[in-house]
């Protein structure tokens, strides 16, 4: 008998695991995992990119570097954080193995056993999973189209004194939501005075295809003189430039910062130099945002497209939000139905997605479920969406 960790028993494994591994049979319409479109990666750029460290710096790029992350790669971010309106430093930023590390990190820096933390509901499935581990007690708050309940936020950071308070202010995973410009004010408001670190997740900020970009809460927190000491903003080039190449970052101040930096040294040492060199290689010799563009047209199309068949294939009773960006929606089915005999049943059909249990941390959300539109074109979201209707009719 093999004797693990105590903690172990009350992590559930990823759905979205199990999931994946029912939806590798190509005859199969996938709505299910969170993946960007790889027709629009840049094959051919990165290509360039990486023949040119290798034959420029090959015996640095190949070799140990610092915890921190190669400077360049931080001085490239800060730069396009500038350019949308968000003052980093290149020292506040960590390069991580991808932007889940940065959740690793944050956890194993703040969480103590039976500490309570604070979640959006729903919210990342991925998050709570890796914070669950920690052991804390989860507070969910209630979500509208404006962004978290403030009243529940405030009454939280009031009675429970919370460690952590992780947000997706940007086109949320699951729903699709994002704050308004108005709801992020009102959040930096809140937090004010309390001992509680944000988390401010934004996976999703530059694939906006409606409407302008809004100030990141960190931003809010800046501007209202609150400070940005207990702000955490994490970033991904998962979703602008590739996910395989497993590379994020996370901003943060100097006591935070120095904590999370012993935190990565225990885990890993350093994120992939030969990564970073090629990504930072690809920023400034691309068209990068020639390349967002265009996966903003793409998305915008697709997510049209999946928006129209929910209208046209279903009953006024099943709902769905309207993302400005991002890569997912949320439908709400009738109260009483299970979002998970709905899976079963399209899986029998071939289509799948998320039952939407999955991204709450108190057992409800069962008539609720995530779909995915930024990986499939526009005629098999129209036939998935067309199949998934029928089975929604059968039952």
């Amino acid at each position: 008998m093999v004797n693990f960790a105590h903690r172990m028993a009350s992590v559930h494994r990823s759905f979205i695991r199990e999931i994946l591994k029912a939806a590798v049979d190509p005859t199969i319409i996938s709505f299910a995992g969170g993946l960007p479109n790889p027709r629009f990666f840049p094959v051919r750029e990165l290509e360039e990119a990486a023949r040119s460290v290798l034959s420029r710096d090959g015996d640095s790029a190949l070799q140990y570097a610092t915890t921190e992350g190669y400077p360049p790669l931080r001085e490239k971010i800060a730069e396009r954080y500038a350019a949308r309106g968000t003052k980093v430093a290149p020292e506040d930023i960590l390069i991580l193995n991808g932007s889940q590390q940065g959740l690793d990190l944050v956890a194993k820096v703040f969480i103590d056993a039976g500490d309570s933390v604070l979640v959006e509901s729903p919210s990342y499935l991925a998050a709570i999973q890796c914070f669950g581990l920690f052991e804390p007690h989860f507070r969910a708050l209630p979500l509208d189209t404006g962004g978290v309940s403030i009243p529940a936020l405030t009454e939280a950071l009031r009675t429970e004194s919370p460690k952590l308070f992780y947000a997706i202010p940007n086109f949320q995973n699951p729903s699709g939501i994002s704050y308004t410009e108005a709801r992020r004010r009102e959040t930096s408001r809140a937090m004010a005075g309390s001992t509680t670190v944000l988390v401010e997740d934004d996976p999703y900020g530059e694939i906006r295809f409606i409407g302008r970009d809004l100030p990141s809460i960190r931003t809010c927190m800046a501007e209202d003189g609150s400070g940005t000491e207990r702000a955490v903003l994490l970033g991904t080039f998962s979703k602008i430039v590739s996910p395989g190449m497993r590379l994020g970052w996370l901003c943060a101040g100097k006591d935070v910062m120095e904590n999370l930096v012993v935190a990565k040294q225990a885990a890993d040492l350093h994120s992939n130099e030969l990564t970073q060199r090629i990504v930072h290689r690809y920023l400034c010799s691309a068209d990068v945002d020639g390349y967002i563009a265009r996966i903003r047209a793409a998305y915008k199309r697709q997510r049209d497209a999946m928006v129209g068949a929910v209208h046209a294939f279903f009953p006024k009773e099943v709902s769905c939000t309207e993302p400005e960006g991002g890569m997912f929606l949320w439908m709400t089915l009738p109260n009483g139905m299970s979002a998970l005999s709905f899976f079963e049943k399209a899986l029998a059909q071939k289509v799948t997605f998320v039952p939407g249990s999955a991204f709450f941390t108190d057992g409800s959300g069962e008539n609720t479920l995530r779909l995915n539109f930024s990986n499939c074109d526009v005629a098999t979201i129209e036939a998935g969406m067309e199949r998934l209707s029928r089975v929604y009719a059968a039952m």
